[in-house]
């Protein structure tokens, strides 16, 4: 029989548990706008400086600028204004810019408000202005203002259909940047000529800065065709309406037009800088005997389940192999085909995907967690697994494959008590993902 080598920190399953947790601690903590904006700040304009924004992170980075803006002007009173929409419970306090809230995944009216009222606020503004846009992961469904002669309805439709059809980030913004009238560059179009100056916090796997939240300030680089494209290949039937909007190839703002050549993009934060965070921590708290730590990338897309049973044979092997404890990191957005009525997102299926291959092996243990505090539309943020919840699963008689037939990873994690809820974190780079493996010995 195999033994498990019991590795300071490692003593035990709770302590590894622990561990994990405070990796996934480490890495939000990293791709927080709170650490992120303050040497990032541009120079004052000689006119206006409008703020508008959107996304899971928004609030939290609309209160980083303010309280970075006005410290930099020693307490004199901010010229700051404008307006930023984020998920319902994800607000921050500010002085002078708005925050609104508005639902997530799916959108409704009040976003479609914040949308209006955004390019209301930067629409008449002049050279000697300036706009900063504040854009994180989330924002496409919450400023969901739909293109002339679509309706809020037609987009939750097809919104909705394509969050189930196992669709990847990709290709569900790029429908949706041409369905609407605030996407794909269509908010700085309207800024113009005042200069746009666009934060973000990266939510695709890739790092395309046009793909985060459907890119409301960037050019575009994709056409109507190829969202027609994308409907066809998941076989999504829409209203003629929205048919013969995109064969009529409204096309968004493109690369190389005159109103873009002053703008400017940075990217503040990205899914590979948490996993650096996580990389750091655990090389300073894996204790005498050292970790080794394998990064297999942080743009893994795929169906969650299929990720996590490849995973689990992957580790498996390595952990014949290994003569030290061993930790695997992974991000990205994976995406799950939804067939059955039960509830869990991407980030608790890909786990159960995972427990199910591993069967309970000694030594191994996992945490996957959404960086925004929510996996899917629930209250999750994930769920972390070790040898002891397949036994406590066998003693209940929880099946996984059953479980994982009905889309129901989240009432599997829930039943063992095994979900991680942090509530909002207000900041959003996807996925993050820890295997930890202990060596064995004959």
């Amino acid at each position: 029989m195999n033994a498990v080598f019991r590795l300071a920190p490692f003593t035990s399953e709770e302590a590894s548990r622990q561990w994990l947790k405070r990796l996934a601690e480490k890495a939000v903590a990293a791709v927080h706008p709170d650490s992120l904006l303050p040497d990032q700040l541009p120079d004052k304009p000689a006119g206006r400086t409008v703020v508008v924004g959107a996304g899971k992170a928004a609030a939290a980075m609309a209160r980083a600028l303010e309280l970075a803006w006005e410290a930099r002007s020693s307490g004199e009173p901010s010229d700051l204004e404008g307006l930023v929409v984020t998920r319902y419970q994800h607000g921050a306090e500010c002085q002078r810019i708005e925050v609104l809230e508005a639902s997530h995944p799916m959108p409704d009216a009040l976003g479609e408000q914040a949308a209006k009222r955004m390019l209301a606020a930067v629409k008449e503004l002049g050279e000697d202005d300036q706009v900063i846009a504040l854009i994180s992961g989330g924002g496409s469904a919450l400023m969901a203002l739909p293109a002339d002669g679509i309706s809020l309805k037609d987009k939750q439709a097809i919104n909705k259909t394509l969050l189930r059809c196992g669709a990847s980030i990709r290709e569900i913004n790029t429908v949706r940047r041409h369905l609407s009238a605030i996407k794909g560059g269509r908010l700085a179009a309207c800024a113009h000529p005042a200069r746009v100056l666009t934060y973000l916090i990266s939510d695709v796997p890739g790092d395309e800065a046009s793909l985060i939240a459907s890119g409301p300030t960037l050019p575009d680089h994709s056409t109507p065709l190829d969202a027609l494209a994308i409907l066809k290949r998941y076989a999504i039937e829409v209203p003629d309406n929205v048919r013969q909007h995109l064969m009529a190839e409204h096309n968004a703002p493109q690369a190389g037009s005159p109103g873009f050549a002053r703008d400017q993009h940075i990217i503040l934060a990205r899914a590979c800088d948490a996993l650096d965070a996580a990389r750091r921590s655990a090389e300073e708290s894996s204790g005498k005997d050292g970790i080794d730590i394998r990064v297999l990338g942080d743009d893994l897309e795929g169906e969650a389940r299929d990720l996590g049973t490849a995973q689990a044979r992957m580790v498996l092997k390595l952990q014949d192999e290994i003569t030290r404890p061993l930790l695997v990191l992974s991000g990205g957005e994976t995406s799950v085909t939804v067939k059955g009525d039960g509830r869990g997102g991407r980030n608790v299926e890909y786990l159960l995907g995972l427990f199910d291959s591993l069967k309970g092996a000694e030594g191994i243990y996992a945490l996957a967690i959404d960086t925004d505090g929510i996996d899917g539309s629930e209250d999750n943020a994930g769920a972390l697994i070790g040898p002891e919840c397949w036994k406590r699963a066998e003693a209940i008689q929880l099946s996984a494959q059953e479980y994982l037939a009905r889309n129901d990873a989240y009432s599997f994690f829930a039943a063992l008590d095994d979900l991680i809820v942090t509530g909002p974190t207000r900041t959003n780079v996807n996925d993050f993902r820890a295997i930890l493996v202990l060596p064995r010995q004959s």
